[in-house]
């Protein structure tokens, strides 16, 4: 008999599903028994793969509403449903926060907010009509919730994110379920770009709580069980997947042991 977290006969869309977290969130899924579809603009040479499946490319630019709404239209056609929409598509590279040009603001924040709300709206379109309803899954980053220096307009557009998950849980509930998971750090092909090699990756993980930055999969896992009946109740939350966080500066700069500190 199959348990809480076999999600066999589930459709599941991932945007920007092809590498980094995108890709640790489908090969969940897929290991989870989950039909997979990703999307993005161009064409992976390897799809994610897992528990004997591949997952299932179609090309898209998420920031264009039209795209999205053909891009629905695709996977009902092919597969049938949509069970579960997960809005990974996004990032951003440094930028001087004084001098960013507008033009770059405007595209960070379309991919990593504006996209997010068109495939939720697209996506809601095909639940509410479905008997089981579905599920979105809004992937947020910590830098929505505190600081993000050198990638404002990004954090500004995570910022918007938990506003969004939070509205749209209270609007199109009980069908269709809203959440949003944080990632903290994850360790991708672009970790390099931001902490150095693997020296500087292991250094920042030792920041980390949990002793070690995330992997894809630790991202890929939390939305799994958002997925499964275990979360049946599960809406409008917003799901930090970060190892505890990041140690506090203080703490670094002051001179005494804080694990001697009594209260």
């Amino acid at each position: 008999m199959p348990g809480p977290l076999d999600l066999s006969g589930h459709v599941v869309l991932v945007t920007g599903g092809a590498r980094g977290v995108g890709r640790g969130i489908a090969t969940s899924f897929l290991e989870a028994g989950a039909s997979v579809v990703i999307c993005g603009r161009h064409e992976p040479e390897s799809p994610p793969a897992g528990g004997g499946r591949t997952a299932t490319f179609m090309s898209a630019d998420v920031r264009d509403a039209e795209q999205v709404d053909a891009l629905l239209d695709a996977v009902v056609e092919r597969f049938g449903r949509l069970d579960v929409a997960v809005n990974n598509a996004g990032g951003s590279p440094p930028a001087d926060s004084a001098t960013a040009p507008a033009r770059f603001s405007t595209s960070i924040v379309s991919l990593n907010l504006l996209a997010a709300l068109f495939v939720a709206q697209a996506a809601n379109a095909v639940m509410q009509h479905q008997a089981e309803g579905g599920l979105i899954i809004n992937i947020g980053s910590v830098s929505g919730m505190r600081p993000s220096p050198s990638t404002a307009a990004y954090g500004a557009a995570k910022a918007g994110l938990i506003n969004l998950t939070e509205t749209l849980a209270v609007e199109w509930g009980p069908k269709v379920r809203v959440n949003l998971v944080t990632a903290g750090m994850v360790r991708t092909e672009q970790s390099h770009l931001w902490y150095g090699g693997e020296e500087g990756i292991a250094a920042v993980g030792r920041t980390v709580p949990a002793g070690r930055i995330a992997e894809p999969g630790d991202i890929g896992d939390a939305c799994v069980l958002l997925a499964t009946p275990l979360a049946r109740y599960v809406s409008g939350a917003n799901l930090a997947v970060h190892g505890g966080g990041e140690r506090p500066a203080f703490l670094t700069a002051s001179q005494g042991d804080i694990n001697q500190v009594k209260g």
